[in-house]
């Protein structure tokens, strides 16, 4: 049973790895994930504006909420609320490269081009093996339109990908109004993966105290539906490395997404909920349904049920959305 793959050009011993959470910033969880069988970490993200400490940017982007209206001086975090310093991060990287045989991912979250880009050299010095790029922002004003939205995108991964020489994969969110031409844009500036999707966390209106507070809910497996959709839409067109994330809580959960066409499965909420020790549970549920399917290998899975070679492609698109409809009866 041979469960390696390729991400991002590395080799991988197992398709699951633990996204950026509080599990994968403790080196004694961390070895247990990699007991458990975790094929690579990611890290959490470092932000640009911790990066350029700048006067403008924290007064763009954080500090000029502190004197804004009641309602809103809770949405933005404090200077200090970030869990890590720079420095402390590209320690960190180093710390767990000696501590561990687990290809590390860091991450870094910018929303502009600028000069927190020179830092993704730092992080590839440090050790990482690969870095993702998290492009974290909504088009909320009637100004921008959706293409200037795309080219910020494209901008800051050239930027990126211009300053490493290691594998680069951008974390998309799927509010775009053609991904697939985005995605086929990233690959020709050379960049090595996508990562199907960023979650937007909603804020919450508490109305007896007349706040809007930042709410975190952990993914559900309804959350999968829309990374299978794109992973099976995109597998046949691009060639560059498809990670999922987001939705990911049983085994099966794991089968669908490499059958849908990725090449790594990033798991959160699931450890979270359950520890490092889950991410062997869904190892031993991947080999027990290959066995079950006679499949012999990750690399014979994946994209099985691509939109190339689903026997019902319309599933994918809008030619199953009226069949979908008459599902439903009351």
């Amino acid at each position: 049973m041979n469960l390696t793959t390729t991400y991002l050009g590395l080799k991988l011993k197992s398709p699951l790895m633990p996204g950026a959470s509080p599990l994968t910033e403790n080196l004694d969880s961390i070895r247990q994930l990699e007991d458990a069988g975790a094929g690579a970490i990611v890290m959490s993200s470092l932000f640009a504006e911790q990066i350029e400490r700048s006067e403008a940017a924290f007064a763009r982007h954080v500090s000029r909420w502190n004197e804004n209206f009641a309602e809103a001086t809770t949405i933005f975090p404090q200077q200090d609320d970030y869990s890590v310093a720079p420095a402390e991060y590209l320690d960190r990287i180093a710390h767990i490269k000696a501590a561990t045989k687990l290809p590390v991912i860091a991450s870094l979250n910018g929303s502009h081009p600028g000069n927190w880009v020179s830092h993704a050299r730092l992080i590839a010095d440090a050790g990482a093996d690969a870095l993702e790029l998290n492009t974290y922002f909504l088009a909320t004003l009637r100004s921008v339109s959706g293409p200037e939205i795309e080219e910020r995108v494209i901008e800051i991964a050239r930027a990126v990908r211009g300053a490493v020489k290691i594998p680069v994969t951008v974390k998309l969110s799927p509010f775009y109004s053609s991904v697939a031409h985005l995605v086929g844009r990233l690959e020709d500036e050379g960049i090595d993966g996508v990562v199907l999707f960023n979650r937007f966390f909603q804020p919450e209106i508490d109305v007896d105290t007349l706040e809007v507070n930042p709410k975190l809910d952990l993914s559900t497996r309804e959350d999968l539906r829309l990374r299978l959709r794109w992973l099976g839409l995109l597998r046949d067109q691009v060639k560059l490395s498809l990670g999922c994330s987001g939705g990911v809580h049983a085994s099966t959960d794991v089968v669908r997404a490499l059958l849908a066409g990725a090449d790594g499965v990033q798991v959160v909420s699931s450890l979270l909920g359950h520890g490092a020790a889950q991410l062997g549970g869904l190892l031993t549920g991947l080999k027990h349904w290959m066995e079950q399917n006679e499949y012999s290998s990750v690399d014979q899975m994946r994209g099985a049920l691509s939109v190339r070679n689903c026997p019902d492609a319309e599933a994918y698109e809008r030619g199953n959305y009226l069949r979908t409809l008459q599902l439903w009866r009351p």
